[in-house]
């Protein structure tokens, strides 16, 4: 047998990998998010995957879902804040905890805006799952010619 011959089987991204990575979650290759990694100000989101031109608002003000999958996010960031505030400092000066609550929601903004989007589309999403078909190399997108 001629080792040129034998491709190697690509293994499929796992899918918290690709969650982490906020990739799309049917091929699990193209970026859902146009600028990568932590920006403050601005956040745009790709319209369609890159890879397989899955859309990924998949109706009208899909997205205000998100906004409650951010509520949650920013509650259990602001309970974990203000638990740890308390242990470590024992304050019970309630401006301490107000600016800190208030600048770690705000400096943590961008990740709940990120994954909220990508946790709705991974797990809070009926019929949205990953297709292997399109996590290929050579997957044509429809209407591409």
């Amino acid at each position: 047998m001629n080792s040129s011959t034998i491709k190697p089987i690509a293994m499929p991204t796992s899918q918290l990998s690709a969650a982490l990575h906020a990739k799309c979650p049917k091929c699990r290759r193209g970026d859902m998010f146009a600028n990568s990694g932590y920006n403050l100000f601005s956040q745009k989101m790709n319209k369609a995957c890159p890879h397989c031109g899955f859309t990924f608002e998949i109706e009208p003000g899909y997205f205000y879902v998100a906004m409650f999958v951010s509520y949650a996010f920013n509650v259990a960031e602001m309970v974990t804040m203000a638990v740890g505030i308390y242990i470590l400092t024992g304050s019970h000066n309630p401006w301490a905890y107000v600016i800190a609550l208030l600048g770690v929601s705000v400096l943590l903004s961008p990740f709940n805006f990120k994954f909220s989007r990508v946790v709705l589309l991974y797990w809070l999403t009926p019929g949205v799952h990953y297709d292997p078909d399109r996590d290929r190399d050579d997957y044509k997108r429809p209407g591409s010619l």
